[in-house]
């Protein structure tokens, strides 16, 4: 198992869902706000609809923890109390498009990712 890296990299994504999931749980945000939201980083697949490169760089954009991660960090500098709940809502997306195996994309097609080429 640790010689396989596609492996390692679902099982931490898995206790990272499992994290994430257990935060908002305990800190009793909304699960509506959590189903409104949790597909909103796909809507980044829309770059596509002008090239691959476009696409990939749109999509990954929002499909790395840096941004995030700032955005937590502006919302606790702003005391914006909004902040920490999205992030945990765009981390548990990033988390379990991982765990499924989609990664982050190359700029030649969609379905070519740092984890696997999709089927």
């Amino acid at each position: 198992m640790l010689t396989r890296p596609s492996l390692l990299i679902r099982i931490e994504e898995a206790f990272l869902l499992a994290a994430v999931l257990f935060a908002y749980h305990h800190l009793h945000y909304s699960w509506l706000l959590f189903a409104l939201l949790f597909l909103a980083p796909d809507l980044f697949m829309f770059g596509y609809l002008l090239n691959p490169r476009a696409g990939a760089a749109t999509y990954n954009l929002v499909h790395t923890l840096w941004l995030p991660i700032t955005l937590l960090l502006a919302g606790y500098l702003l005391h914006w109390h909004a902040a920490p709940a999205i992030v945990l809502i765009w981390i548990a997306h990033i988390a379990l498009d991982r765990l499924l195996g989609f990664g982050l994309k190359y700029p030649t097609f969609f379905k070519d990712t740092h984890l696997q080429h999709i089927p």
